[in-house]
């Protein structure tokens, strides 16, 4: 199947917890699954051919962000798989996630329609295209946000390497002390869905500040700006599978702590938005 390829200019079933606040039944449009992928060759071919089942059943369009890959990360993209729609976004040198993220949801908003929704996934193929259908049903429950949680019951992260398991568990529980967030248990899952027209709101404020880190902070800063727009947030649990990663984490610890400690000290001290989002 043919891929279209976006030039970039500037670099058993899970029990699902009902969206809180939910009044009314949405209508269900495309989902555009995001994925930000650095050197995943070898994971993205697997991930593609299971996210191509899921479109038997859904709308999906898969955007593959090449954050300046090495490896043949681009080409896996550019074959596709039968029955998917998939693009990819290319950047021509690494510009960290949080670029690679904020990339990805400009394309989204660029082409989708207010009932899409914007799916973020890991590329990595520990997150299971299977649990798109639970986000999705919250999203069309009325959730504005759906989060893939480790830490709801049905949910497991015993897959993980030790310290990633501290550090994800350390963070979700500062974050949900310092910074209150109804819904919200799992602060840095990479697992997300979003409704377009949230997105839109948001974007109308921030603009290209909308995702400003470039590590593994910038899910939790999406998260924390988005919770200005007053969002009904739902989780469903994320049983985690590292164990069908091929290749070792790109997440360094010590950074990562000091992007989620300056990001928190940030959020403290800057005022909400002035007005209504």
């Amino acid at each position: 199947m043919a891929v279209e390829e976006v030039q970039v200019l500037d670099a058993p079933a899970p029990e699902v917890q009902p969206a809180a606040r939910a009044t009314r039944i949405r209508s269900r449009g495309r989902a555009h699954v995001v994925l930000p992928a650095y050197n995943e060759a070898a994971a993205l071919p697997s991930l593609l051919d299971r996210l191509a089942a899921q479109a038997s059943t859904e709308q999906l369009t898969v955007w593959v962000v090449d954050d300046g890959s090495v490896d043949d990360t681009a080409a896996v993209a550019e074959a596709g798989v039968p029955g998917l729609d998939v693009r990819l976004v290319r950047h021509d040198a690494n510009a960290g996630l949080g670029q690679a993220l904020r990339t990805g949801l400009h394309a989204v908003l660029d082409v989708a329609g207010d009932d899409d929704v914007a799916v973020v996934m890991d590329a990595d193929d520990t997150h299971d295209p299977a649990l798109l259908r639970p986000l999705l049903d919250q999203i069309q429950a009325g959730a504005d946000i759906a989060i893939c949680s480790r830490f709801v019951p049905g949910g497991d992260d015993s897959t993980a390497p030790p310290l990633r398991r501290l550090l994800s568990r350390a963070a979700a529980l500062l974050f949900r002390r310092v910074l209150r967030v109804d819904g919200v248990r799992d602060f840095t899952s990479g697992y997300r869905a979003y409704r377009v027209d949230l997105l839109e709101r948001a974007t109308l404020h921030w603009g290209e500040r909308l995702v400003e880190e470039r590590g593994f902070a910038c899910m939790v800063e999406l998260l924390l700006k988005l919770r200005h727009c007053d969002p009904v947030v739902a989780e469903v649990p994320l049983p985690l599978r590292y164990d069908r990663k091929p290749g070792a984490s790109k997440l360094a610890l010590r950074r990562t702590v000091g992007q989620y400690l300056l990001l928190l000290l940030r959020t403290r001290l800057t005022p909400p938005p002035h007005r209504e989002l």
